[in-house]
C-alpha cells in the first residue's frame, strides 16, 4: 500500500473512534527510513495533551490496525501532541486560527511561491488569506500539501 493510501485509510478509520474517546485526529503521517516505517498520530483535546492521552489513544488505536490490517509492512504506531508548530489541515482548523501566524507550503506557486509564512488573516468558501510582509497570498485550500502555526 502506498504512503497516500495509509494515510487515508488511518484518517477514515480512526477518526471516529478518536473523536468518540474525546479527542481530535489532527494529523496522520505515514514513513520512514528502510524497514522502519512509522505511523504517527497527531492528537489534540480542549484540555491540551499530555503522556496519559498518548498512551490513551495509542491502546484504543492498536486493536482497530490489527483488526483493519490495512498497512502491508511492519510499522512502529506514535501518538502525540499537535505541538506549537500544530498541524492546520481541515478547514476548521484554519477558520478556528484565523489571525494566528502560518507556514504553509504548497503544491503549485502563488505569486512565485510555495512557502508562504504570516499571518492568516481569513479563510472563506475553501480560500485562505495570508498576510506577509510584502503581499496577501490567497491559497485555495486543494493547494495547500501542509499548514502549520509558526508560534
Amino acid at each position: 500500500m502506498i504512503r497516500e493510501d495509509v494515510i487515508k485509510r488511518a484518517w477514515e478509520t480512526l477518526e471516529g473512534p478518536i473523536q468518540q474517546h474525546g479527542y481530535a485526529l489532527i494529523e496522520v503521517e505515514f514513513g520512514g527510513a528502510g524497514s522502519r516505517q512509522i505511523l504517527r498520530l497527531f492528537i489534540d483535546s480542549e484540555n491540551g495533551i499530555g503522556l496519559d492521552d498518548c498512551q490513551t489513544v495509542s491502546r484504543l488505536v492498536d486493536p482497530i490496525l490489527d483488526a483493519e490490517d490495512f498497512i502491508d509492512c511492519n510499522y512502529v504506531l506514535e501518538v502525540s501532541s499537535p505541538g506549537f508548530d500544530r498541524p492546520v489541515r481541515r478547514p476548521q482548523d484554519f477558520e478556528r486560527f484565523i489571525g494566528e501566524p502560518v507556514i504553509v507550503k504548497t503544491h503549485m506557486p502563488v505569486n512565485g511561491r510555495k512557502r508562504i509564512k504570516g499571518l492568516l488573516t481569513a479563510f472563506d468558501s475553501g480560500m485562505l488569506a495570508i498576510s506577509c510582509e510584502d503581499a496577501v497570498y490567497n491559497v485555495h485550500l486543494e493547494n495547500v500539501r501542509k499548514a502549520n502555526l509558526d508560534r
